[in-house]
């Protein structure tokens, strides 16, 4: 379905604004933000540039146009002259959920390969993701992937250290921030961190700020994006939206971050498009999903719900399939003015 078609632009100036002297926090993009562009590394440090940013995470080895030793290099060698640091990322890397690609084979390998790039192209993290919320329904109980994860992780423990390249394993949607820090605690967290995601708390009836308070000593990395979250009449729902236009207080959280996660790059992944999500926390069957769910943390995540509202700004969301050509250049472009957008507004928090 295309819904509200109409896409504003933003000027340079506006991107530009808020580069002040001082000490600015390292921001950034990860690059799946603009994913239907389908560029490649040396193009994404050419846009962050554009953009006066300072980091970025290059998300996908797919990225790259080889992950040859020499290609590799010149990623690193034009990142630093550029003056943007760079985090790298690979994806799931549990073989138990159902995100995991059997063809992907080893998860060990695929993890530790994962870390030699990283280390190739000067980045001190290299973030990956368990599974999806999907794995809190499937046959196996969340802990059984949280095991088999945590056994990947182990296992990869002393290239990790010997690269001194740091695992950033993201809250995707799938843990709570206490499953994740039982991963952290039990895999070692002096290799084995957190990419805070700003964006999937929701997911696991979180409140975003709860989630960074309980998660910044683990912190490696981060994606930010803003959501906005409101009640229907089986509980919630929340969408993705761009910075400023979402419900869940991310100018506090952004400055949060910035005060207790300090040497931490904070990256835009900017995520529009898509309809809401529903969150039938009113249905008893809903809750089979979170047996161990906290009290506490889930009346923070109902008072973010109570004073939120729809999203009722302009955005194309595509339907399913293959679409037009007209629907897919503008869904494109709108990954492009959403994510500038929330790097003028990101700027103005933290760079005023």
């Amino acid at each position: 379905m295309l819904r509200r078609t109409f896409l504003q632009t933003v000027p340079a100036a506006a991107v530009a604004a808020g580069q002040g002297a001082g000490d600015r926090a390292r921001l950034g993009i990860d690059t799946y933000s603009l994913r239907s562009f389908r560029w490649k590394a040396m193009q994404l440090l050419d846009y962050s540039a554009k953009l006066g940013l300072n980091t970025i995470q290059i998300s996908s080895s797919g990225e790259y146009e080889s992950l040859e030793p020499a290609d590799l290099q010149k990623v690193k060698d034009y990142a630093g002259r550029l003056g943007i640091e760079i985090d790298s990322g690979i994806g799931c890397i549990c073989p138990t959920t159902a995100s995991y690609n059997p063809k992907s084979g080893d998860p060990a390998k695929t993890l530790a390969d994962g870390l030699r790039v990283a280390k190739a192209v000067g980045a001190k993290a290299s973030r990956c993701f368990m599974g999806s919320m999907a794995d809190r329904r499937g046959k196996l109980p969340i802990e059984a992937h949280m095991e088999a994860t945590i056994k990947v992780f182990r296992s990869v423990r002393s290239q990790a250290l010997d690269l001194g390249v740091k695992i950033a394993l993201e809250n995707h949607g799938d843990l709570t921030s206490a499953e994740m820090k039982t991963v952290f605690d039990e895999s070692g967290k002096e290799f084995a961190g957190c990419c805070y995601d700003s964006g999937n708390p929701a997911s696991v009836l979180e409140d975003p700020m709860f989630t960074l308070e309980t998660l910044a000593p683990y912190v490696a990395s981060s994606h930010f994006r803003d959501t906005a979250l409101f009640e229907r009449p089986d509980g919630a729902a929340f969408q993705w939206v761009a910075l400023g236009e979402g419900s869940t207080n991310i100018d506090a959280v952004l400055r949060r971050f910035r005060q207790l996660c300090p040497h931490s790059p904070i990256q835009l992944e900017v995520i529009t498009g898509r309809p809401p999500a529903p969150i039938p926390y009113l249905n008893p069957e809903f809750w089979k999903a979170f047996p161990k769910a906290n009290a506490a943390s889930f009346a923070r995540f109902v008072a973010l719900v109570k004073k939120g509202q729809p999203y009722l700004g302009p955005m194309i969301i595509p339907g399913a399939g293959k679409q037009p050509p007209e629907y897919e250049a503008a869904a494109r472009e709108q990954q492009r003015v959403d994510l500038e957008r929330s790097v003028a507004y990101a700027k103005k928090i933290l760079w005023a």
